[in-house]
């Protein structure tokens, strides 16, 4: 239960809900034994049982509450009924009637409250999940399938809420319907009511049995639904490289051995579960013949029990049957329920290693320099930064340049904080970035990268992702300093014009424009340029260059450069090699030298 009180958390804005769920819940309880407590007095009439009373029963304690119970009734019909049963009979049927009525209104109304509940549950836990999702560092996400986390988003969320919070509607209704029924069945005949004792227990104790496994196979079906979502995922980011390489047999053939296990562990999963409601109604049924054996003991051979008495016990008893049927249900929904809260719980309970510091300041300016004072950093085990020191001091342009894999993407990763150095420090005008609050850090900052991430919206609402406040003349100003007025005027809509899923309605050169205009409008004091046109060809590459060039001006600039012909203009570039600094200087200094700038210049020219 301890997942249980952990998701239960999530339901104390709605206790109002609760409340009146319990209440309602209460009357349905009441009404539902009351319903078959008053086929009784019908029962009477019918077997023409009834004794007449005329005077009212006086109530003398607890110890003769059966006595009183039954000569009031035959009291109560006695003055309904007078000198014609079928008045009696009628009255009686309109009371059973009413009785069931107002067991099924406070049912609605119970189920009415409860779903408030269990919805707002389910949006603040979806809430919650999607803010942690985008609290956590990039790292996580280098180690974990996408389709993972978006399976415990969606699917785990809803087991959550048809397994878990399901049983928010048994908590009271059912123990309480069982409780007067069991009050109301002791009270005609306490002997009877033993076995009820006897056997209810037994049977429950069985139909536990079946479902001791169903965590662990749950857990499987939900994991196998991940798998299944992520290569769903990868297939549709990749789905022109599938095309190109025919490589859709391959894909087909991963997500159908996954759907195959999906469909072997779920059947597994359905069969044990779906064995509780026959074997729960099997027993229960077991139960109720052999109180159909005792009570007809009772009633034909003792005569200790009236028949009319017997049939509603016997109502009685079977209405226990349902109580105790989703009783038994219900913990095969907490057995699910454990396996979902627990996929979500690992994600809502995952530190970030990422976080503010308690005394973090808020930074509003930038002032002198970017410091990475003897930093070394490493993904896993090996250090892809040893040693490393640079300076970028403001208002110039440091560029990084060496082959894949020299660390040059993994120094823009530490400086915008995506990851923490394992040793040294990064500072910003002397303060270590660790102890400034995140968001003010990454405000100083402004990233376009090689990957131009866009999202399916307009052209505007891209543009002003980091400004959401910004006018539309803004926008366009910042289009223009990026070359990219020209082709989004051509769009069908202008700057009204939706993209497309990553913005794939356009090509890789208004991509990257858009998002050189993105960076544009924010008007961050540092940029951070990562191969921001390694991707391009000539003519988008020229377009977009001086787009760049025209942003960095009177800007503090890092510059992750590929084609070396880009960085030309830099006030220091900095070769690195395996993560040390090799090199370091303008571009003619470092061409005097002929060392490895030399090499890459040369190699680049011959390519």
């Amino acid at each position: 239960m301890t997942y249980f009180r952990k998701i239960l958390r999530f339901a104390r804005p709605y206790r109002a809900y609760a409340v009146l769920n319990i209440i309602a819940n209460i009357f349905y309880a009441l009404f539902a034994t009351l319903a078959m407590v008053s086929l009784f007095p019908m029962l009477a009439v019918l077997f023409k049982q009834t004794e007449s009373v005329e005077t009212e029963p006086v109530w003398t304690g607890l110890g003769d509450a059966k006595e009183y119970l039954y000569e009031y009734l035959n009291f109560f019909v006695t003055q309904k009924a007078g000198d014609d049963s079928s008045d009696a009979l009628v009255f009686m049927v309109l009371l059973v009637i009413i009785m069931f009525f107002l067991k099924n209104v406070f049912g609605y109304l119970a189920m009415y409250f409860i779903t408030f509940l269990r919805n707002g549950v389910l949006k603040d836990l979806r809430n919650e999940l999607y803010d942690k999702t985008i609290a956590l560092p990039v790292s996580y996400y280098s180690e974990k399938r996408k389709g993972d986390t978006i399976a415990r988003l969606t699917s785990d969320v809803l087991e959550i809420q048809h397994s878990f919070l399901s049983i928010l509607e048994l908590i009271v209704r059912e123990p309480l319907t069982l409780l007067f029924a069991i009050v109301a069945m002791v009270s005609i005949s306490p002997k009877l009511t033993l076995f009820v004792f006897i056997f209810l227990p037994l049977s429950g104790f069985l139909i536990s049995l079946i479902g001791k496994s169903l965590k662990r196979k749950s857990d499987r079906v939900q994991r196998e639904q991940g798998i299944f979502l992520s290569i769903l995922e990868e297939t549709l980011g990749g789905l022109k490289i599938i095309k190109g390489f025919t490589a859709e047999n391959r894909f087909s053939g991963k997500f159908r051995e996954s759907t195959q296990r999906f469909f072997r562990y779920s059947n597994t999963l359905l069969n044990r579960q779906n064995l509780a409601a026959p074997a729960s109604e099997f027993l229960g049924i077991a139960v109720i013949g052999v109180l159909l054996w005792y009570g007809g003991q009772m009633v034909l051979v003792e005569k200790s029990l009236e028949p009319e008495l017997f049939i509603t016990y016997m109502g009685l008893a079977y209405q226990i049957l349902t109580p105790a049927k989703a009783i038994s249900k219900a913990s095969y929904g907490v057995k699910k329920g454990n396996a979902a809260a627990e996929r979500v719980l690992e994600i809502l309970e995952t530190e970030n290693p990422i976080t503010d510091r308690p005394d973090a300041v808020e930074k509003k300016d930038f002032e002198t320099a970017i410091t990475l004072e003897n930093i070394s950093f490493k993904y896993e085990d090996d250090y892809v930064l040893k040693n490393f020191d640079l300076k970028v001091p403001k208002g110039q342009t440091v560029a990084l340049v060496g082959q894949s894999g020299s660390g040059k993407s993994t120094v823009a990763n530490l400086v915008t904080r995506f990851y923490d150095v394992n040793e040294g420090e990064i500072k910003i005008d002397g303060s270590d970035i660790r102890h400034i609050t995140k968001k003010s850090l990454r405000q100083l900052m402004g990233l376009v990268t090689q990957d131009s991430i866009l999202f399916n919206d307009t052209v505007a609402k891209n543009i002003s992702l980091g400004n959401e406040k910004a006018s539309r003349e803004e926008i366009v100003e910042a289009a223009k300093i990026a070359n990219a007025h020209e082709f989004i005027s051509g769009l069908p809509r202008g700057y009204d014009t939706n993209i497309g899923d990553s913005g794939n309605k356009l090509s890789g050169g208004q991509k990257q424009r858009l998002s050189i205009a993105r960076a544009v409008l924010k008007n961050p004091p540092i940029m951070i340029l990562d191969e921001a046109t390694s991707a391009l060809d000539t003519e988008s590459e020229r377009l977009v260059q001086d787009a760049l060039e025209k942003m960095m001006r009177n800007r503090t600039s890092i510059v992750i450069a590929h084609r070396l012909s880009t960085i030309q203009n830099a006030n220091k570039i900095v070769v690195l090699q395996r993560g040390e600094i090799v090199e370091q200087g303008s571009h003619n200094e470092l061409l005097g030298r002929k060392g490895v700038y030399k090499k890459l210049v040369d190699m680049q020219s011959l390519g």
